[in-house]
Order: C-alpha cells, then sequence, then structure tokens
C-alpha cells in the first residue's frame, strides 16, 4: 500500500509486479488504508458549497412536489 499511497504507483501497476489483483488491492486500501486528503483543498469550504447545493435542491424539490400535488387536485 506504500507504493500506491506514498509512492504514487498505480494500482495497476503495483498489482502486477505483486502478482495481486486490482480488486485486493482496492478493498485492501479501503480497509487499512488512511483517507488521502487532497493538498491545496479546502474542504471546510466544500462541505460549506456542498451544504448550501443540497439546500437549495431541497428547496427546489419541494417546490416541485407542491406543485405537481396543486396540478394532480385541479386535474381532478
Amino acid at each position: 500500500m506504500h507504493q500506491i499511497t506514498v509512492r504514487g504507483y498505480p494500482v495497476r501497476e503495483v498489482s502486477r509486479r505483486l502478482g495481486v489483483s486490482t480488486y485486493s488491492l482496492y478493498k485492501w486500501l479501503k480497509l487499512f488504508g488512511e483517507p488521502v486528503l487532497k493538498p491545496g483543498v479546502d474542504h471546510e469550504a466544500e462541505n460549506r458549497r456542498l451544504k448550501r447545493e443540497l439546500a437549495r435542491v431541497t428547496e427546489e424539490r419541494d417546490i416541485l412536489k407542491k406543485a405537481t400535488a396543486s396540478f394532480a387536485r385541479e386535474s381532478q
């Protein structure tokens, strides 16, 4: 895993060298690897942006639900 996470070698290359399937390496990375944070990414800002987007999409969904219910009542 060190070759992949620290040295940056592609999973496919490491799996070929070690004689292990790429599936196994990805599974091991998921189970035993530490989460890798991308350098230069402001995770707090990204979380705020995603929360704003979620609020907007939720509001749009609620508006569409109300409009659908209203149109359904009018057509009866």
